[in-house]
């Protein structure tokens, strides 16, 4: 299995088998991302759709998700679930 220099923990590890998203975004996760930090990530968008109730068939949702993942990946600033929102977020 191939490693890259993670740019989000900094250290070599295993590299994605595969682009998680079929565009140039999703190459550039699989070049620049190790698969821990992609766990984690999945772990920390699962709690963003469960606490505020996301639809993922929604436009917008599928907007928040993306610009979290862009914010968590490669500049380590994503949004904090809140839970005094959770259930409440109508789009």
């Amino acid at each position: 299995m191939a490693e890259i220099s993670c740019v989000r923990c900094g250290q070599t590890k295993p590299a994605l088998p595969f682009a998680p998203f079929n565009n140039d975004f999703g190459k550039r996760i699989q070049a620049e991302i190790c698969q821990e930090c992609w766990a984690q990530w999945l772990k920390h968008q699962t709690m963003l759709i469960n606490h505020y109730g996301l639809n993922l068939r929604d436009p917008d949702a599928r907007k928040l998700l993306l610009e979290n993942t862009e914010k968590f990946l490669f500049s380590g600033d994503a949004e904090q679930v809140d839970t005094s929102k959770q259930g409440t977020i109508q789009w």
